[in-house]
């Protein structure tokens, strides 16, 4: 099974390539890593991995947390790709049909962001949705506020992006793994802007 894996380990030479070897010892396969920060002497990496057989959130963790120095800060259940280009993907979509600009980039914005759906919401309404969103998604926004931020509400883990020249809030959720990262909010950020300049040209 593919997970992700959230870890802080100090960032000194040599660091990565301890945690590659202990999972390497545990059967799992490193399939992608991603340095997410690296600051006040720790890095912040996610490993995508392929792991033999059946193994839950916390049987990973509990592994893991066994190296020294290491912290364990989410374990989640993947499905990307690793080594596709699901953000080049969207941008060609959304250069071939602007019109449907928004809702190709709700469909995508999971994928994007290891997480389980995103929506679409104006004027508290669904205007579309991805398809593991839930049929009723209840959530007291202000107007889209004027840059990008990320949540917690009803045990989900949420990102905010507005795009308030539509008058749009995209809520992008997971239940599973740690609160987004900044690093992963700025990204989202950045595909948001440019899919709503190229999705104005319609």
């Amino acid at each position: 099974m593919l997970l992700r894996l959230r870890v802080s380990l100090p960032d000194r030479p040599g660091g990565l390539g301890q945690v590659a070897k202990s999972l390497g010892a545990l059967g799992a396969d490193i399939m992608q890593v991603t340095v997410l920060e690296r600051e006040a002497g720790r890095a912040v990496d996610d490993f995508t991995v392929s792991w033999p057989g059946p193994v839950t959130a916390s049987e990973a963790r509990d592994r893991l947390s066994a190296m020294p120095g290491v912290r364990v800060e989410g374990v989640w259940a993947t499905k990307e790709v690793p080594g596709s280009a699901l953000d080049y993907d969207l941008l060609m979509h959304v250069v071939s049909q602007p019109a449907r600009g928004f809702a190709a980039l709700v469909d995508a914005l999971p994928g994007l962001c290891g997480a389980e759906w995103s929506v679409a919401l104006a004027d508290g309404a669904v205007r579309h949705a991805s398809l593991a969103a839930p049929a009723k998604f209840e959530l007291n926004l202000p107007e889209p506020p004027p840059r990008a931020a990320t949540m917690d509400a009803n045990e989900l883990r949420l990102m905010l992006l507005p795009v308030v020249a539509q008058g749009l809030h995209l809520v992008v959720a997971r239940a599973d793994g740690p609160v987004f990262h900044r690093a992963e909010l700025e990204r989202a950020a950045r595909i948001v802007d440019v899919v709503a300049k190229l999705a104005a040209r319609a």
